[in-house]
């Protein structure tokens, strides 16, 4: 379905990127912002701009606001940008419900990728290699079974829900176990209204693979080649380098074979990142998750591809 009128369901940097590569497909776009961003640089490069009632994150997060804008406007597209409604499968299927293409995964597939517990069981469903870990949600006493049972390895406690480094603790012994795990679930709770966790068998010195996937509405899907993003602070990335650096041919091919599988064999539609941890010494990888939208870091393959990944 052809777009005319693009409504960008962000802010800020992202929202100008989005209206850059609209602008060059000749797609009139619509700026929302809340009361506190009247002034934003994205309000006045838009076509047009609409006010949403509140101020701060929360008027972007109102999904009733967004889709009533995208209608009072005339737009036929709604772009979430990243953060904010980008991964919110019920704002994908409101944009559905009224009529406009949503720029994303369908909401079925935002739902199955949400869940990081079903991201690894799809995963292992098809052939991809994951870390030994919990096959659902435990609480404190299956976190502590699963801890006793690793033989004295560390252990990696994450959020079900969200990403970005939140709700993630690295549990190197059983003594500190019940902190970690309170202060990962309260801080899961806090920013993804879901305090639910899983563990994993902790891997020491790997790197950290992403791979970015396209796919259309044909079932095509295409890898873009990966980044490496392994260094980080506090399980939050700080550099990026495509390609990765000195990393193994077969080792390479096999993750960008593997995130491809994961991608057609969820049907996946438009731009996303599906993310691996490496052990050199092993000679082997894992899949950690996907990331179901554009991500912060889609520029640095961009400037090595030449390929806008915006629309």
């Amino acid at each position: 379905m052809s777009i005319s009128k693009l409504l960008i369901a962000n802010r800020g940097e992202i929202a100008v990127r989005i209206q850059r590569a609209a602008a060059a497909l000749e797609i009139a776009t619509v700026a929302v912002f809340s009361e506190d961003d009247h002034q934003a640089l994205h309000v006045f490069r838009a076509d047009q701009s609409y006010p949403l009632t509140g101020a701060g994150a929360p008027a972007y997060l109102d999904i009733e606001q967004i889709i009533g804008a995208a209608t009072a406007t005339g737009c036929d597209g709604v772009h979430p940008g990243y953060g904010f409604l980008s991964e919110n499968a019920a704002f994908a299927r409101a944009c559905e419900d009224a009529g406009l293409t949503f720029i994303g995964p369908r909401p079925d597939v935002l739902d199955k990728l949400g869940d990081k517990v079903n991201a690894r069981n799809i995963a292992i469903a098809n052939g991809v290699p994951v870390l030994p870990g919990s096959d659902g949600p435990v609480d404190l006493a299956g976190a502590r079974d699963f801890m006793a049972g690793l033989d004295g390895r560390a252990m990696m406690i994450k959020a079900v829900s969200g990403g970005g480094g939140r709700g993630v603790r690295v549990v190197e012994s059983p003594g500190d176990l019940d902190e970690a795990f309170e202060r990962a679930s309260s801080e899961a709770a806090a920013a993804f209204g879901d305090g639910a966790l899983y563990v994993e068998r902790y891997v020491a010195k790997a790197r950290h693979i992403e791979v970015q996937i396209l796919g259309d509405s044909t079932g095509a899907v295409r890898h873009l080649g990966e980044r490496d993003c392994s260094i980080q602070r506090r399980h939050q990335k700080i550099l990026e380098i495509a390609p990765a650096p000195n990393l193994d041919a077969g080792l390479r091919a096999a993750i960008l074979a593997a995130a491809v599988t994961l991608a057609q064999a969820l049907e996946y539609t438009n731009a996303g990142t599906f993310e691996f941890l490496v052990d050199e010494a092993a000679g082997n990888f894992i899949f950690m998750e996907a990331n179901p939208r554009l991500q912060v870091e889609h520029t640095i393959t961009e400037e090595v591809t030449g390929v806008d990944l915006v629309i």
